[in-house]
């Protein structure tokens, strides 16, 4: 399809991945595979439809059917308005002056859609301009099923074949084919495969609608048999070439050669990451949900719900992915949107030091005070800050913020909360190693964490809890910061022995399966598929970066990779949740198939995993190329 649906071109790009050739029959099919469904070139093979190889004679044929001495136009195929007859039709009245021997077949039943919503309407309206037109001795309607046999005997009669379709839209015709076949001389509309079947004379093609045009070629066709005769010719030359017996020749070698080739799988242990395959990184989809106030919570597929608001946890997350994109890429646009997010957690924060999460889109508060979740957050983004902050300005306020915050870490309960403001702790330690009092706050943290561990802990479950829930890697992750700032083994441990335990129950494949929350996964208990979100993606993705970052071990950059593909297709349902026209990403996998709602918290978790993967690409190759010239000099 040229303009495929979200899903077929899902579907098709995962079918394509899956395959090691991809035999099409047309070259607009190749142009499109390239050009719309990303399908790499060295994987598409052509080869024509193919006909049978074809033993009636047009003499004998006419005979049988009592047409010895007409000249015999046909169209076959289920009718329906797309078909065009009537441009046919219409073209008649000035042919049959002339050649008042032409009889026009119209051959084939309605078709089956058409007939359960329309009835025999067109093929009432056909007949009324058969007798509008005093056509009724040249035009033949045969309203029936007929088998393949008799299909190529009446092939065989037709002196003038003719396909007089109203779209462009057909990728492969196979009566067209067979027409070419038996050596018909074939005039047609410009549909894509016509187009391309009937090149370097083997038919003749008119515009679309265009019964003074075809009145024209049927007229100069049937005037000088001896250009009729050679247009037969050259289509009966080239039907040779595409015998069954001889297009089954080419599907062999192709069999054959990727045999040769070394077997694919069909998801792949990633090792490297694709950068011409992987989507540009953009801000459009962030550009649309931010206003002046701050990003908007939800969308409607792929525009701002503005009945749903603001809320803490997604400004926390856009402050997060814009420093982290003005770090990296020293992006001008991210960091225009810097202020927009700090401005909104500054105008959440309550006297106390705790936020408010939710906001009207007519900025009214919807909470006094927000969810633990959405405070670690808010501390994860501001530590970010301020050990990254492009300005001393956004420095001073975050470090504001920050440390009015400050006297809430020790009241969280939560142990995703807890992780999340370790984070921000960590982050702000980078920057600020010889503050004695936050490191021993991320010390007693880090501690609660573990205490957790070691409560839930079996030879067969090394977790936090009881059972598996939601944003899972978030909690080995701020291990593994805290273990690199305070340079404990026990942390460390602890932080390798439940990431081990997490990639085993969602890594176990070749590709990320997300615990679904349709159900927890709980100890003794069974997992859930659906729904998955991307902010777990994301925690994963992290996760793996902090793991490399700590131990250097490659293995982990392989599974980033891996989580990251996620976002691309390589999942449970083989189905990519970036929008590659929107450049958001979906909400996630529901049992049914893909949230097609492309919400603040799912675009940031892409963008924000996107710009963990390039990090990690360059740290490693940045690496490699240190080592290489180590070992030279």
């Amino acid at each position: 399809l040229k303009s495929p649906s979200y899903t077929e071109k899902a579907v098709l790009q995962e079918i394509c991945k899956m395959a090691n050739k991809i035999v099409v029959m047309s070259h607009k099919a190749i142009e499109f595979l390239i050009s719309i469904y990303n399908v790499p070139e060295e994987k598409i093979v052509f080869i024509d439809h193919g006909v049978p190889d074809i033993f009636f004679t047009q003499e004998q044929s006419k005979k049988e059917f009592k047409l010895d001495s007409k000249k015999v136009l046909l169209t076959f195929g289920f009718i329906g308005r797309s078909k065009g007859i009537e441009t046919v039709i219409e073209a008649l009245p000035e042919v049959v002056k002339k050649h008042p021997d032409v009889i026009y077949i119209i051959l084939g039943k309605t078709h089956p859609n058409v007939l359960r919503h329309s009835g025999e309407e067109y093929r009432i309206f056909l007949t009324r301009l058969v007798k509008k037109l005093h056509l009724e001795e040249h035009v033949i309607f045969l309203n029936k099923f007929i088998d393949e046999q008799d299909l190529f005997k009446y092939l065989c009669a037709s002196d003038i074949y003719i396909t007089p379709y109203l779209n462009e839209a057909q990728i492969t015709s196979g009566t067209l084919s067979y027409a070419i076949g038996v050596g018909s001389a074939v005039i047609s509309t410009p549909y894509w495969h016509a187009s391309e079947l009937l090149a370097e004379g083997r038919g003749r093609l008119i515009d679309f609608n265009d019964s003074d045009g075809l009145t024209s070629t049927l007229t100069e066709l049937l005037d000088k048999p001896e250009v009729l005769k050679e247009i037969r010719k050259k289509a009966y030359d080239y039907g040779r070439k595409i015998t069954w017996p001889k297009t089954g020749e080419k599907y062999m070698a192709v069999v054959l050669d990727t045999l040769k080739e070394q077997p694919s799988v069909m998801v792949n242990n990633v090792t490297e990451l694709d950068l011409l395959a992987m989507p540009l990184f953009s801000l459009s989809h962030i550009n649309r949900l931010t206003d002046d106030t701050g990003i908007i919570q939800h969308a409607n597929y792929g525009i701002p719900n503005l009945k749903e608001g603001y809320c803490l946890d997604d400004n926390a997350r856009a402050l997060l992915m814009v420093l982290m994109a003005y770090r990296q890429m020293k992006d001008n646009r991210a960091l225009e949107l810097l202020p927009i997010y700090l401005s909104y957690i500054h105008f959440a924060q309550n006297d106390d030091g705790t936020f408010r999460n939710f906001m009207s889109f007519n900025r009214n508060f919807l909470d006094k005070v927000g969810s633990e979740d959405s405070f670690g957050r808010t501390i994860w983004a501001l530590g970010y800050l301020l050990n990254n902050a492009p300005n001393d300005a956004y420095y001073q306020t975050g470090k504001q913020i920050f440390f009015n915050a400050s006297p809430n870490f020790e009241k969280l309960k939560s142990i995703r909360s807890i992780a999340n403001t370790m984070l921000g702790i960590s982050h702000y330690l980078k920057s600020n190693p010889f503050d004695d009092s936050m490191t021993e706050r991320l010390r007693n943290l880090a501690h609660i964490l573990i205490k957790h561990y070691e409560e839930n802990e079996s030879p067969d479950w090394k977790w936090f809890e009881s059972l598996l829930a939601y944003d899972n890697g978030i909690l080995p992750l701020a291990l593994l910061h805290s273990a690199e700032i305070l340079n404990d083994d026990k942390i460390k441990r602890t932080a390798l022995e439940s990431m081990k335990f997490l990639t085993k129950h969602t890594l176990n494949e070749n590709f990320l399966s997300i615990i679904g929350n349709e159900k927890w996964y709980r100890k003794d208990g069974e997992r859930s598929f659906f729904a998955q979100q991307p902010i777990d993606a994301m925690a994963m993705v992290l996760m793996y970066h902090q793991a490399f970052q700590l131990t250097k071990d490659k293995e982990y950059i392989n599974k980033l990779y891996t989580s990251y593909l996620w976002f691309l297709g390589e999942n449970d349902l083989r189905m990519s949740l970036y929008d590659f026209e929107t450049k958001g990403c979906c909400d996630g996998f529901e049992s049914y198939g893909v949230n097609r709602n492309q919400g603040a918290e799912s675009s940031l978790a892409y963008l924000i995993s996107h710009l963990t993967a390039m990090q990690a690409y360059a740290e490693i190759h940045v690496s490699d190329e240190k080592s290489s010239i180590e070992t030279i000099v």
